[in-house]
């Protein structure tokens, strides 16, 4: 391949091209050069009215292409003054696929298609000039064509960024570029380096910036000419995108800091530094930049880094410690056992008081005492309660682990009031209060904790200067006021000031005054200051003053230069108020004729300022009226009024600038002042930046309510906006970015659901919304909005569709994904008080307070009514949002009804009834009768309902009997609200009024329960998340709660590190609670595997050895369990060996064929795994098998050698889900890589393929010899067999051995440096590490370790040593030889302190002594193998390192993050080992990162020679790379796809095929090569179906593909671009098909309907609904003259939908013309398996259209011939298996048919002969032959296998 090198540095491109000479470039319309005198060179002008019609074009030719590498593009230009101009970049990305990146400043909005990225430009403008200030302006300025003084711009563009970040694809080259009018350019060029044209040479020399750090100066050719002492910045502009800070817009270029510094440049790419999203578009923007799309997401998979959690207030990152360490973390604790209430109250005494619990009856005590008395000393050291346990108590059996619950969430803001925000001084978390709870968010993280202690709604919040102290009061008759440590968490005071309605606090600035206004008991306002100087040392609070007055006081506040001095303000009045000598005493401003005005806010001018002098003192004053007053404090006169006035008349499209004037005024609700600027939020939703002359704004958001609040940091930098409606977020000055912080409901919450796939919360609020909110970032998805109040909602449990019932009846169903209304109902006439879909979403039910319910068919698009029964339910609201349970089989349906008294079981699939309970006399001794009011099914056990009733009671009752199984009383002191069941019925949830209990459900305890509060309304609904994971409770706000219960399976590990012959001797007891801990969660692992056992087990010696840092395993060559298994020779064949000899031919037979069970082997295996509950290892280095619910059909049996009907020719794709599965010898021309269960080695000069087949299952792993002549494969065995390794002989591809030893998949293989042994180490299922001698195959010697093992490999110079990591630590192991024996001595070592709790993922030797490791968390560590002690750390990447290669002194690094670096580490050689290097960052350079590159998936495989210039890697996406780091260049050697492959085609000529896949893309490659010639993709769709048009010729080829959103897409081969869109469905399309003369498109949908399109204009010719109903899975159209059956046409096509049913269709498309020729009906039974029934599937006969052959579900499995000439079937040919796709060649009567079974089975239709082959690992879903018959493709999953068909 050519070399890259000539680009380096960078390519000018118009000396590349030549541009003068205009031979290798176009222009067109009026372009010309002048010489500027600015730059003085010569620049060219491209003018012109239109600015397509006048441009430059390089190259000229569209064939032809730049082919520039460079990641940055340079522009250097001047936007011509008052006009627009556009730019075209034309781009490669992977696979050649083209993608057009255009910026202009004539775009208003961001756009985006899979082929088109369309950027704003927003002009900058010159420094000081009129425009600069003007271009401020939040609806104009900088958008539209550019100023008068726009200056000489240097643009630069990451087009790898762009492209990966807009696409998700991976860069290759620039192809051309198209300048046009209007602007003036002197110069473009490209360059893989960061370049700064604000540096000269002298200063990069000076700042040591060198092109060898990938940044550097600008080059003199490109570089803007700066006079003499002058700054480049002063003179132009440079702008970079994506920007250098993280608050510029996302979506819009424009001009970032105005002087970057060029020191701070790196080579790191910007992904990093995308600004928070703006969670809902348009409504919450920044006016000045106009932002219309949300930025894309980024998924945050790394850990937040512990450096920034102690400035909350935590000082480790154990899950133990506490956050508010006096309420045991984030929970609201209050003690189930405790047993009395009177405790002592103290101020706390340790920062660390974990396992406190919050009693909430002192507060009760204290509220009652301030009722009895007005005593002036009000203050008390903090209530700090105490749970002392005593002796007994602590011996009681408890619900552990204690907390239970832990509050991680809260979505809401507000409550009493959204006027109290605050910023902490750092500016990097604000405070708010959501209802009675205070939150502390950290803006970088949106981290939350949480001030917990208040038991009625915040009202007011107020901090100190510096933010130490933290004040909080809370509204209601009981207004108590509290003060906290911030930092710690801590309450240090708690007092009452004897009032109501407490709206105001204000701290001074040292904190030693707190100044709150509320109501006394008259209702007047009182005005209180307290002493707070010492609340901080313990010391107790004092009243220093205090004042009832009549003046209303909205706002007040303690003058930051004076802490004796206040300003207040409200209706009628602005006062200035002093306390001396214990009085408070006040005088108003005079206010002259402003006297009227309703004063809302002050501010003073100098925020924190501490001067003591009155003089230069000035207080801001805002009005509903929109006036500004400013007032000189120490002459307490106004010196200054103005007005805030809408918008004036708009003149040439633009908005005149907001002025102070005389008219109609906007009320301003806040005022907020710094030293450079003022900030007010207003009633029409704006928050606005002032100078302080308040001459015109220069910065504005909108936001979507009136904002009431606003709040300047302490830095000026930042400001906050909180809004009316709930919203809260800030405002970034100096980037003009917005970002919201929180939304919330402004009402309580009714009900919500979880979406457990996508992970989305949907709510329901008496606010009238819904709205759906991401559980992870709780960002706000959607929002709908109903006149009708919504008051119940339920997610389907597998599609993005959830529904809602409304109060007046209504029930809609809304698609998610499409953001529209899918069906709507009417049946009921009462308020919706119950929503459910059953489990498996095939039905969906609702009921109304009116008492009727209805049953819904949810597996239709429209939800079609299929039952509704009136007066069965419970009449009334009381028992919404979930007043509906269905069972967790979805068989049975439970609910309050007909009367409150009786709970009803019916029927979920008729609502017919099968069983009354009467709840009101279960209890005989009750005095008044029970009601019900909640029902819940445990999940499971179906056959227990519970119910909660008004005796606050929750009865267990039998579903089949109706009798009382358990009782539980006293559940809540208010009656229970909501209950719900864990997943595996360990334990209860319940809810009554404002708190939340978790009980053990067996009720087997002492303490059965924990409760914890926090809401300050009753709870409406309580749930566990579907993981598991979480518990969710909804009232005033939303609440999420981590579950920190263990897991059954990870409560009793009996499994030892080491297998012992005496295992067997286990308790009866053990044995019973390891079947136990066999239930599995839907959650697959628990967040942290805790061990509690309840007794110990009889491995406990052995066990211990796990608590050792470091120990020897043992040298145990086989262990007891495990027989010696012999190295089985297999015949030298490439398919599966058969022990038994067969016929040469196979014929199908009538009867039964019958197959083997693998019963006892699988009963063996349980027994094997008895007792051992292996767990997942989190990290992607570990090889997981994809799930597959087919089975092999082991009667199969493969022809012999030589006597196939078809040969495998190709084999399509490679394994992205395996693990080092490629290999590669690049001296021995040797390469390798798997595929489902072929080993494909494939020749890289031809292309051509040879396939080693021998396998059944997925292929994990392979290894190769040094000597390159033996490849090792390995796999699962399936059936609950051991995995099957295979060694190869390469030379004539012949099976040598076969091993089948371990019990799970086979997670590593290597082979020694001098080949005499072979290692394989499994999976997690079984850690056993086992060694082979690499000549006989035999076992020598194997160990198992105590947890999963991830790599292993040889030493490269001593055969005796080896090396495994794992979750456990690093294994040094060392091959011990006496005689004839053979044994393996590992010693263990954990990773080092210094990276953390991780895992070891990948390893790779350096030399003799040395050994790198990589982590789950991106560490490479660098261990001294002779002392087994790691001395070197870094981070050599932000997520986990899976691939680990070594060459010489260069080290190869692969990530999860699709990063593959390559660093220099031949520094590690003159570190001594005991010098020990934690970080290399801070040691000086250490290890130097060479290079680094970008690929398309996460790295799984790698392979280079022996220098590490260049190799070959494999990814995650199916995809195999070679890499060449000399140019650094990647070339796609092996492509294929990552999801499911849905469809396959060939062209009419085979000289091309096409693929689809669920992924939504669809691409065409060429025969023979099999290369991918182009790939089309559509986002977020997945595509169904794929054909092509009867046209051979290229230049007229087109694909059509349908896609799951009902639209069909035609493509272009030639053009490689998307010719035509059509929208014919609005469901999933199924089939789609050219008619036989291509004249038109008939394509299918999943309900039935057959859409025939034109493929000229894309107008839907007509619909045809005989199908309606049922989805389509065939259609077909043929050449066929029709007159022979009786009808006009020539041709005939037919459709099979999946209710076996066949229309056939004789058309003429040109004399518009379909009729119906026949219509075919095959009867089957009622279908009872637990999957789909098999698909209906039909087709014609090549040979004779008038045949049609069909195959479905029926009464017998077969393939039945039917005439349309004599209207029957004609034959009949028995199948073994359903098939599942079927294919009927065209030049020989053979049939091919796939199964669930695996097997491809090839049918000769005249005979009925057949053969067998089995090389998928999965089942069959598309087969089909070429148009020639020449060739076969078969699919199964992702795996394309190609046929060369030679005849049976």
């Amino acid at each position: 391949m050519a070399s890259k090198g000539w680009q380096h540095p960078y390519v000018n491109i118009f000396k590349h091209v030549r541009l003068e000479d205009w031979k290798r470039s176009a222009k067109e319309g009026d372009v010309s050069t002048y010489s500027n005198k600015m730059l003085k060179c010569a620049v060219f002008r491209i003018r012109g009215p239109v600015p397509a019609n006048s441009y430059i074009l390089v190259p000229k030719n569209s064939s032809q292409s730049l082919g520039l590498t460079g990641r940055y593009f340079y522009l250097l230009f001047r936007p011509t003054p008052g006009k627009y101009f556009v730019v075209h970049l034309d781009v490669s990305a992977e696979e050649d696929q083209a993608v057009r990146i255009s910026f202009s400043n004539m775009l208003k909005e961001f756009k985006s298609t899979s082929t088109w990225l369309q950027f704003p430009f927003l002009c900058g403008a010159a420094k000081d000039s009129v425009y600069e200030s003007t271009s401020k302006s939040a609806r104009h300025g900088l958008v539209g064509p550019a100023p008068t003084s726009v200056r000489w711009t240097c643009l630069m563009l990451d087009l790898q960024y762009t492209l990966s970040v807009y696409l998700n694809r991976s860069y290759s080259h620039l192809k051309s570029v198209k300048l046009c009018a209007n602007m003036s350019v002197k110069n473009m060029f490209t360059s893989d380096l960061l370049l700064d044209p604000g540096v000269s040479f002298s200063e990069a020399k000076m700042k040591g910036l060198a092109s060898s750090q990938g940044t550097g100066p600008m080059p003199r050719d490109m570089s803007f000419p700066v006079p003499k002492g002058g700054s480049w910045h002063d003179l132009y502009d440079y702008i970079r995108f994506p920007s250098e800070g993280t608050k510029l817009p996302f979506d819009s270029i424009q001009k970032g800091s105005p002087k970057p510094e060029a020191g701070c440049v790196s080579n790191q790419s910007p992904v990093g530094e995308v600004p928070c999203c703006v969670s809902k578009p348009v409504q919450d923007r920044v006016s000045l930049i106009q932002q219309i799309t949300t930025p894309k997401s980024f998924p945050r998979n790394r850990t937040p880094l512990v450096t920034s959690i102690p400035e909350l207030g935590v000082v480790s990152t154990h899950h133990k410690d506490d956050w508010l360490c006096h309420n045991d973390g984030q929970h609201l604790r209050e003690s189930a056992c405790s047993a009395s209430h009177r405790l002592t109250f103290r101020p706390p005494c340790n920062a660390d008081d974990r396992g406190v619990h919050v009693n909430m009856q002192p507060e009760r005590g204290y509220c009652k005492l301030g009722e009895e008395s007005e005593d002036e000393v009000v203050c008390t050291p903090v209530p700090h309660p105490v749970h002392l346990l005593s002796s007994k108590e602590t011996r009681q059996q408890q619900l552990l682990p204690d907390p239970i619950l832990r509050l991680k969430r809260i979505v809401g803001f507000g409550g009493a009031t959204t006027k109290c925000a605050l910023w902490t001084k750092s500016g990097d978390a604000v405070v708010y209060p959501c209802h009675a709870i205070i939150v502390s968010l950290k803006i970088s993280s949106r981290q939350q904790r949480f001030f917990i202690g208040h038991t009625d709604k915040v009202s007011a919040l107020a901090f100190n200067g510096n933010t130490t102290l933290l004040a909080s009061a809370q509204t209601g008759n009981h207004s108590v006021v509290r003060v906290w440590n911030y930092h710690k968490g801590h309450c240090l005071a708690m007092f009452r000031i004897h009032a109501h309605s407490l709206s105001s606090l204000s701290f001074s600035y040292g904190g030693g005054i707190l100044c709150g206004v509320g109501k006394d008991g008259h209702s007047k306002t009182m005005v209180v200051v307290w002493n707070t100087l010492n609340v901080n040392k313990g010391g107790e609070v004092t009243i220093l003053a205090k004042a009832h007055t009549d003046v209303d006081i909205h706002t007040m506040k303690v003058a930051p230069f004076d802490d004796t001095r206040m300003v207040s303000c409200g209706r009628d009045n602005i006062r200035l108020w002093r306390v001396r000598n214990g009085t408070l005493r006040s005088c108003p401003v005079n206010l002259g004729e402003y006297h009227s005005m309703d004063f809302t806010d002050v501010s003073f001018e100098a925020g924190n300022s501490s001067n003591p002098c009155l003089d230069d003192q000035t207080l801001f004053a805002s009005s509903r009226s929109g006036y500004i007053f400013e007032i000189d404090y120490s002459r307490v006169v106004i010196t200054n009024v103005r007005r805030l006035l809408p918008a004036q008349q708009q003149h040439a499209n633009r908005r005149e600038k907001w002025t102070f004037n005389t008219g109609p005024g906007i009320a301003i609700n806040s005022i907020s002042v710094c030293s450079s600027f003022c900030a007010t939020g207003s009633e029409d939703g704006f928050l606005r930046l002032w100078p302080l002359d308040f001459s015109a704004v220069f910065l504005e958001a909108e936001h979507e309510g009136p904002v009431s609040l606003v709040s300047v940091s302490s830095d000026s930098l930042q400001v906050l906006a909180g809004t009316s409606t709930g919203n809260l977020g800030f405002l970034d000055v100096s980037s003009r970015g917005y970002n919201t912080l929180m939304r919330s409901h402004t009402d309580a919450v009714l009900g919500f659901s979880v979406d457990g796939v996508r992970r989305h919360l949907t709510t329901a609020s008496s606010d009238g919304t819904v709205r759906i909110w991401n559980m992870d970032s709780l960002h706000q998805l959607y929002d709908f909005v109903s006149e009708d109040s919504p008051c119940s909602v339920a997610f389907h449990p597998s599609e993005q569709v959830f529904s809602c019932g409304f109060s007046s009846g209504i029930v809609r169903i809304f698609d998610i994904s499409s953001a529209k209304m899918l069906a709507e109902h009417k049946q009921h006439r009462g308020e919706v008080v119950g929503l459910a879909f059953s489990p498996d979403g095939e039905f969906m039910y609702s009921a109304d307070s009116q008492g009727s319910l209805a049953l819904y068919n949810a597996s239709d698009e429209d939800h079609n009514v299929i039952r509704v029964v009136c007066n069965v339910v419970a009449r009334g609201t009381e028992r919404a949002p979930d007043a509906l349970t269905v069972s967790s089989d979805s068989r049975c349906l439970a609910f309050v009804g007909p009367s409150e008294f009786i709970v009803t079981v019916a029927d979920s699939r008729s609502l017919d009834e099968l069983l009354h309970v009467d709840v009101s006399i279960l209890d005989v001794d009750s005095s008044r009768l029970d009601s019900a009011l909640k029902v819940c099914f445990s999940p499971a056990s179906t056959e227990h309902l519970l119910v909660a009733t008004s005796a606050n009671k929750i009865l267990w009752v039998s579903t089949k009997t109706g009798r009382l199984l358990r009782e539980l009383s006293k559940v809540h002191k208010h009656q229970c609200s909501s209950l719900a069941v864990s997943e595996d019925s360990r334990f209860l949830l319940t809810a009554g009024h404002n708190a939340v209990k978790v009980w053990d459900y067996n009720m087997q305890l002492d303490v059965n329960s924990q409760m914890f509060i926090g809401h300050s309304q009753p709870i409406r609904q309580v749930s566990f998340t579907p993981d598991q994971l979480g518990v969710i409770s909804v009232g005033d706000a939303i609440f999420l709660w981590d579950f920190l219960a263990h897991p059954v399976d990870s409560l009793t590990d009996s499994r030892s590190p080491l297998r012992l012959g005496g295992y067997t001797s286990a308790t009866k007891s053990a044995q019973q609670d390891a079947e136990l801990n066999a239930a599995q969660l839907s959650s697959g692992m628990p967040r942290w595997p805790v061990p509690l056992p309840s007794s110990s087990p009889p491995q406990l010696e052995v066990s211990a050895l796990d608590q050792v840092d470091q120990e020897i395993l043992g040298s145990l060559s086989i262990c007891e369990d495990t027989p010696t298994i012999p190295a089985v020779p297999v015949p030298a064949t490439g398919s599966h060996p058969s022990p038994d000899s067969r016929p040469a031919t196979s014929f199908l037979k009538v009867t039964q064929l019958d197959s083997s069970s693998p019963l006892n082997t699988t009963r063996m295996y349980a027994v094997e795994l008895k007792g051992r509950k292996p767990v997942r290892p989190d990290c992607y280095r570990h090889f997981i098998p994809r799930f597959k619910t087919s089975t092999l059909d082991q009667a199969a049996k493969a022809p012999q050698p030589g006597e196939e009907c078809i040969k495998l020719k190709a084999v399509i794709g490679y394994n992205g889900n395996g693990r080092g599965n490629m290999v590669w010898s690049p001296d021995q021309g040797l390469f390798a890589y798997s595929c489902g269960c072929v080993v494909v080695v494939e020749y890289l000069h031809t292309g051509s393929q040879r396939h080693l087949q021998c396998h059944s299952e997925e292929i994990s792993c392979l290894a190769v010899t040094n000597d390159a002549q033996t490849v090792a494969s390995a796999s699962g065995g399936g059936h609950g067999n051991r995995s099957l390794i295979c060694i190869w002989d390469i030379q004539n591809g012949t099976c040598r051995n076969t091993i089948s030893y371990h019990r799970g998949a086979v997670q590593s293989l290597a082979f020694s440096r001098d080949d005499r042994f072979f290692l394989s180490a499994g999976d997690f299922s079984d850690p056993e590490v086992a060694l082979w001698s690499s000549k006989t195959f035999q076992l020598l010697s194997s160990v198992s370790v105590s947890g999963p093992i991830h790599d292993a490999a040889f030493s490269p110079s001593a055969a005796s040593q080896l090396a495994c990591v794992g979750s456990q630590g690093a294994y040094f192991c060392l091959i011990h030889m006496q005689g004839l024996d053979v044994d393996l001595k590992v010693q263990r070592v954990r990773a080092p302190a210094e990276v953390g709790d991780v895992e070891l993922t990948a390893l790779c030797y350096h030399m003799d002594s040395f050994l790198f490791t990589a982590t789950n968390r991106g560490h490479v560590c660098v261990w001294d193998v002779n002392t087994q002690h790691c001395f070197m750390t870094w981070e050599a990447d932000e997520g986990e390192i899976g691939v680990l290669l070594c060459r010489g002194n260069r080290l190869l690094t692969g990530s999860n993050t699709r990063w593959l670096r390559l660093w220099e580490v031949e520094a590690v050689q003159g570190v001594k080992p005991q010098e020990k290097v934690c970080n290399v960052e801070n040691s000086g350079t250490m290890v130097v990162l060479e290079q680094e590159m970008m690929l398309d998936g996460t790295t799984v495989s790698a392979a280079f020679d022996i220098t590490m210039d260049m190799g070959i890697v494999g990814t995650t996406a199916g995809t195999l790379w070679y890499i060449n780091w000399s140019d650094n260049s990647s070339i796609r050697l092996v492509s294929g796809h990552k999801t499911k492959v849905i469809d396959v085609a060939f062209s009419s000529d085979e000289r091309h095929f096409a693929t689809c896949s669920e992924d939504g893309s669809v691409r065409v490659w060429s025969t023979p090569s099999n290369e991918l010639v182009v790939q089309f993709q559509v986002l977020d769709q997945a595509c169904g179906c794929v054909c092509w048009s009867p046209s051979s010729s290229k230049d007229s080829a087109y694909v059509a593909a349908g896609y799951s959103d009902g639209t069909l897409r035609i493509f272009q081969l030639a053009s490689s671009e998307m010719d035509m869109k059509l929208h014919p469905h609005h469901v999933a399309v199924t089939a789609v098909q050219y008619s036989a003369n291509g004249h038109v498109i008939l394509s299918a949908g999943k309900n039935g309907l057959v859409a025939v399109s034109s493929p000229v204009n894309g107008a839907t010719i007509r619909v045809i609904r005989d199908h309606k109903g049922a989805p389509i899975t065939t259609i077909q159209c043929v050449n066929e003259q029709c007159k022979k059956f009786g009808l006009e046409g020539n041709e005939v096509w037919l459709a099979a939908s999946a209710d076996r049913r066949v229309s056939v269709w004789a058309a003429d498309w040109l004399k518009d013309t379909c009729d119906l020729l026949d219509w075919l009906t095959f009867p089957a039974p009622a279908y009872v398996g637990d999957d789909s029934p098999p698909p209906s599937l039909a087709a014609f006969c090549p040979a004779d259209p008038s045949l049609v052959v069909y195959t479905g579900y029926g009464v017998e499995r077969e393939l039945s011939f039917y005439s349309l000439a004599k209207k029957q079937i004609i034959k009949k040919i028995a199948l073994p298996h359903w098939a599942t796709c079927f294919s009927l060649c065209y030049k020989s009567p053979l049939i091919a048919v796939g199964s669930k079974e695996r097997v491809l089975k090839l049918i000769k239709s005249t005979s009925g002969r057949f053969q067998d082959f089995i090389q998928h690992s999965d089942s069959l879903q598309t087969c089909h032959f070429s148009p020639s018959g020449a060739l076969l493709f078969t699919v199964a999953y992702n795996e394309i296998l190609l046929w060369e068909v030679q005849g049976l």
